[in-house]
């Protein structure tokens, strides 16, 4: 069931999540959530165990680097919640390979701040029937 009355507190909470980040070029920030209840959170940087730098010598992102919902994502699917008919909430729109994520979640509803200039990943999840949301924080 989404509420949007709790819309605009979520998406301020993602883009503080986001100053988590340790990526110069772009801080993003995520949150899944289901009935109301904060379930996963993410940012995006490099994975467990890895140096926290983002960017190689010419300032390009490493090709390794995980974007916010991948790791809220991730992170849901090794606790015992599930993502099933919940909200991501997050700060620039997703990617075609995060959009596959999201669908293959059971996210229902995708409410971001930021459009990104290449839409291809809101196109895929506007195919699969997630509702979508762009909201300023």
């Amino acid at each position: 069931m989404k509420d949007k009355k709790f819309d605009s507190s979520y998406i301020k909470m993602a883009h503080v999540w986001a100053e988590n980040s340790y990526c110069e070029r772009r801080k993003v920030g995520a949150l899944i959530v289901r009935d109301r209840m904060i379930i996963s959170d993410g940012y995006n940087g490099t994975p467990s165990g890895f140096e926290n730098i983002c960017e190689d010598e010419e300032g390009s992102t490493k090709a390794y680097v995980l974007h916010a919902e991948a790791n809220a994502i991730t992170k849901v699917a090794k606790s015992h919640n599930s993502s099933q008919d919940a909200t991501l909430y997050i700060t620039d729109s997703p990617c075609i390979e995060c959009a596959k994520l999201i669908i293959q979640a059971g996210i229902k509803r995708v409410v971001y701040s930021r459009a990104y200039r290449i839409t291809d990943g809101l196109d895929l999840l506007k195919r699969a029937g997630v509702e979508l949301d762009q909201l300023s924080n």
